[in-house]
């Protein structure tokens, strides 16, 4: 099993970043230039996820938890055989906040290409979020 951790530090209120983040049929408005489209189906349980580089992912939502501001999803079908994945909002001063991105996978080989991704993922994030609190 391979892991990831992403931690990013980020000008904007932690009410502000969770609400993007709580609204979970809306990540390509979150990522823009990173995710192209999302839509939930299954009535909000599941969103369909593409992403810029033409991957497209189904995620199930495992949980909104508005307390502790964090968001878990796991990935289903596709290359992995196994993924979860959760994004969590924490206060970090006034005004600002760190948004940590977690994410256990296999097989562990794809691991490269998903670190890339959530790279990505992560200054897209940030741009966006920012450029709101702005």
């Amino acid at each position: 099993m391979a892991t990831i951790r992403k931690d990013m530090a980020v000008a904007a209120s932690p009410e502000a970043a969770w609400a993007a983040f709580r609204d979970v049929g809306a990540v390509h408005r979150l990522a823009p230039g990173f995710v192209t489209d999302c839509h939930l189906v299954e009535d909000g349980a599941a969103r369909i996820v593409t992403f810029a580089n033409g991957m497209v992912a189904r995620e199930m939502i495992v949980d909104v938890d508005d307390a502790g501001r964090r968001l878990a999803y796991a990935v289903v079908g596709g290359r992995l055989t196994h993924h979860n994945a959760s994004f969590e909002v924490i206060a970090d001063g006034p005004g600002r906040c760190r948004v940590v991105w977690r994410a256990d996978l296999l097989p562990a080989e794809l691991k490269p290409a998903i670190d890339g991704m959530m790279a990505q993922g992560m200054l897209a994030m940030q741009r966006r979020l920012e450029s709101s609190a702005a």
